[in-house]
């Protein structure tokens, strides 16, 4: 689970979606070039944002997550092209 005081290069590697999310955000990361070190809260609050953002930015985060947990856990039907 995503929290406020997770480290930036563990949010990357765990949450590869975070790297696009943080980049639509203004907060560059690892994999974008700008290497950041410490918590995602650091580097938000860093560029500027309030205590209310960074929860928004967790939540949808978890969110996000959840979200493509579901979508890997769905099962996979093989459709037989030649039945369609």
């Amino acid at each position: 689970m995503i929290s406020k005081d997770i480290e930036i290069e563990e949010l990357v590697r765990s949450y590869p979606f975070a790297v696009k999310y943080l980049m639509e955000k203004g907060i560059r990361c690892i994999a974008c070039g700008e290497p950041i070190w410490g918590t995602l809260e650091e580097a938000a609050k860093e560029k500027g944002f309030s205590k209310e953002a960074i929860d928004r930015f967790v939540n949808e985060m978890n969110q996000i997550s959840q979200e493509k947990t579901k979508s890997a856990d769905a099962p996979h039907i093989p459709i037989d092209p030649l039945k369609i």
